[in-house]
């Protein structure tokens, strides 16, 4: 990240030691501790969508402005890289599904004004449309399911029938999803995304946030596992979820088996082609 330099070196401090972290699939990140003590995480991506870490930063700071949520605090991006406060992760407490699934619940039940987002998103490298649509079921059909569906095809990752089993399911969404008003989601909630901090609760990294449904965000929480069924225990106690919830996960999940598909390739198709037949 050409910046980080230039900025350390205005703040009359200097790097004292990096250290190069794993985990990421798509971008490569770094701990770096500066002469004043201070730590900083710095992520960074080669020939990086010059709009994705100004999204990430948005991300983040929109989900801290809930007071009970944790981020890690935004200190610079550019269109090559992004700086963040450093989170030592520790092990989970006890209670961490449990809060974790209260502070949820509490971030889906602030109004957002509609679906959609003040800018486009990006979860992972794949950019996220948000146009702002009063209309919840028009929104999945056309800037989620319908718009990675195609991109799909275009790359001969779906066939005919899967497309159109797709937009069958986008002409059916009021049938198969209840009305939700939209909320702010984290948008990429999987366990890989919440990490515990020195006192073993939640933060929140890597947002794809979105103004959308918040049965889709749970959704996410599911697909690869990693939670505890306190999570949804805990959700409910402070936002009841509409009869059916767990069923309808792979509805919702299907916008990220597409993303995979386009992301890592075929073996990620037999999970699309499932839902599909569930569905259509």
């Amino acid at each position: 990240m050409k910046s980080l330099q230039s900025w350390i070196e205005q703040q009359g401090l200097r790097i004292v030691r990096e250290e190069s972290l794993s985990g990421g699939c798509i971008a490569s990140a770094k701990r770096v501790v500066l002469s004043d003590g201070q730590q900083l995480f710095v992520k960074s991506v080669s020939h990086a969508n010059e709009r994705m870490f100004k999204a990430e930063a948005a991300g983040l700071q929109a989900l801290s402005a809930c007071t009970e949520l944790s981020t890690p605090k935004v200190i610079r991006f550019d269109r090559d890289g992004l700086i963040l406060e450093f989170i030592e992760q520790s092990p989970k407490a006890e209670d961490f599904d449990q809060v974790l699934g209260r502070q949820l619940a509490n971030l889906h039940q602030m109004p957002a004004p509609s679906f959609g987002f003040t800018q486009n998103t990006f979860c992972g490298p794949t950019e996220q449309p948000n146009s702002q649509l009063y209309d919840g079921f028009e929104f999945y059909a056309e800037h989620r399911f319908g718009y990675l569906a195609r991109l799909c095809y275009d790359r001969g990752l779906i066939d005919t029938e899967i497309i159109e089993g797709i937009e069958s399911i986008n002409k059916r969404l009021k049938q198969l999803v209840p009305d939700q008003s939209p909320a702010l989601l984290h948008g990429d909630l999987w366990s890989g995304n919440v990490i515990a901090n020195s006192q073993g609760k939640p933060v929140l990294i890597d947002p794809a946030v979105y103004w959308g449904w918040p049965e889709a965000d749970l959704a996410m929480t599911d697909l690869f596992g990693g939670f505890r069924s306190d999570l949804y225990s805990a959700y409910q106690e402070v936002a009841p979820l509409h009869s059916g919830w767990k069923e309808r996960f792979s509805l919702y999940n299907l916008w990220h088996l597409l993303n995979h598909l386009l992301l890592f390739g075929e073996s990620y198709r037999a999970d699309v082609m499932g839902v599909v037949a569930k569905f259509r």
